[in-house]
């Protein structure tokens, strides 16, 4: 047996989908999106029952309506995990399970694209699942355990995300609502609209992607709906470009933003900043003499 090394050339010759989650109010039109995307080529996890907005649009869709489902699909589509026990979702056994209800997944092949709507309404039916789980009730009581639901929500969920975000070769796009509050000191901040805190923490991590659909005035003061897609944005949006390769503000056209990030980009386009940054010394605060 040979050292499994993927050479240079290999992973540069691979196919690599777009893992990105995008935010954006209620009625910001996220769903929308579904409309710059290819329809052929792209399968509608309908989560919210909330394809109204693309009333007539010709596209595969699939409607999960419980956590179970969703799980189902998410191993359907992205494979087994060789690294999981046979009692474990997203399994091997899982996998063949699946595959013996849903039929050969090569019929995901025509797919190149994902689009799931939403994540705030998988994140619900997940905590539904969990609540009725026995890790959420007590041990000694045998009443609920609010906290022991709220654990095994954030680890299906990450489970969940991580598992459809290594379906390497396709893009996968989870969209979800973008909640404004205010913090202790009555600053204004954003956050996305998930059960739990754990999720809404760790998804940046796992996706490749993170763009807020927002409308923000033009040079005439007119509002228009854009991607804001990087993380030093004035407006304070959840964003960030792994990629490199998008704006601080792009057009809301995702098929358009996806070629884009899947275009070559020449290493110098990325330089690395070793440089110490000049920091300034703080101001001192002038000594008074006690005598005086």
């Amino acid at each position: 047996m040979t050292l499994p090394i993927i050479t240079a050339d290999q992973r540069l010759a691979e196919t690599r989908g777009v893992k990105a989650a995008i935010f954006g109010a209620s009625g910001a039109g996220k769903t929308t999106l579904l409309r710059t995307l290819k329809a052929s080529t792209t399968l509608f996890f309908d989560l919210e029952a909330g394809d109204l907005a693309v009333e007539g649009l010709a596209i595969d869709t699939i409607r999960p309506r419980t956590w179970t489902e969703c799980r189902d699909f998410a191993v359907f589509i992205g494979g087994a995990n060789p690294a999981l026990r046979d009692d474990q979702p997203y399994s091997r056994a899982h996998f063949e399970a699946v595959c013996e209800k849903f039929g050969d997944p090569a019929a995901l092949d025509k797919y190149d694209t994902i689009f799931v709507d939403s994540i705030t309404v998988a994140g619900r039916l997940c905590f539904q699942w969990c609540k009725g789980q026995p890790e959420a009730h007590s041990d000694k009581t045998g009443k609920p355990d609010v906290r022991g639901a709220y654990g095994l929500h954030g680890r299906e969920m990450i489970g969940w995300l991580t598992h459809l975000q290594h379906t390497r070769a396709k893009n996968v796009i989870f969209v979800g609502i973008l909640d404004e509050k205010l913090d202790d000191f009555n600053r204004k901040h954003f956050v996305p609209q998930i059960e739990g805190s754990k999720t809404g923490l760790e998804l940046p991590g796992i996706v490749d992607e993170v763009l807020t659909l927002t409308s923000l005035p033009n040079e005439q003061g007119e509002l228009r709906r854009v991607f804001v897609c990087q993380t030093q944005n004035p407006w304070g949006y959840p964003a960030k470009d792994r990629s490199g390769r998008l704006e601080m503000l792009e057009p809301p056209d995702l098929g358009r933003l996806i070629d884009k990030i899947h275009q070559p980009l020449p290493l110098d386009a990325r330089p690395l900043v070793i440089d110490p940054p000049a920091i300034p010394a703080p101001a001192t605060t002038p000594q008074t003499d006690p005598s005086n």
